[in-house]
């Protein structure tokens, strides 16, 4: 599943459907934004689904446009689509996990992060994104970790690289709250946290990240994501090998209560 940055479905089929229904008025964009408190800008990145369109705008629009409510039905799938079209399968199967185990490498996984750590993710990517994209991109991150404590419960087991905690992405602050989200998720009774040191010797995630997802129907399949493309893995012998280095990293890796303890001596300056 090659990563790009082609909006998502939704969005270009409620662009289309919008634009169809202008042009069959004979309204310009312009002549739109006159009768709908919207600038023309504004309409044209949501004809192009770049942009999701707000309640008011949808209303507006169908209303003008005599859609008889076509657009207002598509409302609910539009409105809260801030993924990229290449991150929307993930997204879904991940909302419907029964199980999700995570080994992170470079980061914090997105269902650990703060708001504010969030923010300074999204800000350390180049090429720069702009206000308006960050916070879009955060809160459909914080949208994510319903997960957490969805019920029926999903399984979650963390593995974070030693030093996805050194780096202080965003300053001493936010790295200090966290931490200490951290340490409130893995009291989480679904959640099981492991640190894996930067003193082991031996270790079996040299081959970089890797997120093992359990469906509704109890498959397993792998995603893996990396700096220009991401995918998912699904061949039975695949998943075989890497479910089992898992297992491996995760025995490897600190357990959950000297994870805790590292954290906090990591908060009083004494790790």
């Amino acid at each position: 599943m090659p990563k790009s940055k082609e909006p998502p479905t939704s969005l270009l089929i409620f662009g289309k459907q919008s634009r169809y229904l202008r042009e069959k008025r004979d309204l310009t964009r312009r002549e739109l934004s006159a009768l709908i408190p919207y600038s023309e800008s504004f309409i044209a990145m949501v004809e192009r689904g770049e942009r999701p369109p707000k309640p008011g705008y949808v209303d507006a629009v169908d209303a003008v446009l005599g859609a008889d409510g076509l657009l207002c039905v598509l409302a609910p799938d539009v409105s809260e689509k801030h993924h990229p079209a290449w991150a929307e399968e993930y997204v879904h199967l991940q909302a419907q996990a029964l199980a999700l185990h995570v080994y992170s490498t470079h980061f914090l996984h997105g269902l650990l992060q703060t708001k504010e750590f969030a923010q300074a993710v999204f800000r350390s990517v180049r090429p720069s994104m702009t206000d308006e994209e960050i916070e879009q991109s955060v809160q459909a991150r914080l949208a994510t970790q319903k997960l957490l404590t969805r019920t029926p419960a999903c399984r979650l087991t963390f593995v974070l690289e030693e030093s996805t905690l050194l780096r202080k992405l965003g300053g001493q602050a936010v790295w200090e709250g966290q931490l200490r989200n951290l340490l409130k998720l893995s009291e989480l009774h679904n959640v099981q946290l492991q640190i894996m040191p930067l003193s082991r010797e031996t270790h079996a995630g040299v081959d970089g990240p890797m997120t093992l997802l359990e469906t509704p129907d109890h498959h397993t399949i792998v995603y893996v994501e990396g700096q220009r493309g991401s995918y998912f893995i699904t061949e039975p012998d695949d998943v075989s090998v890497l479910s089992h280095r898992y297992g491996t990293i995760r025995a490897q890796a600190l357990d959950a209560e000297a994870s805790r303890a590292f954290i906090q001596r990591l908060l009083t300056g004494e790790a």
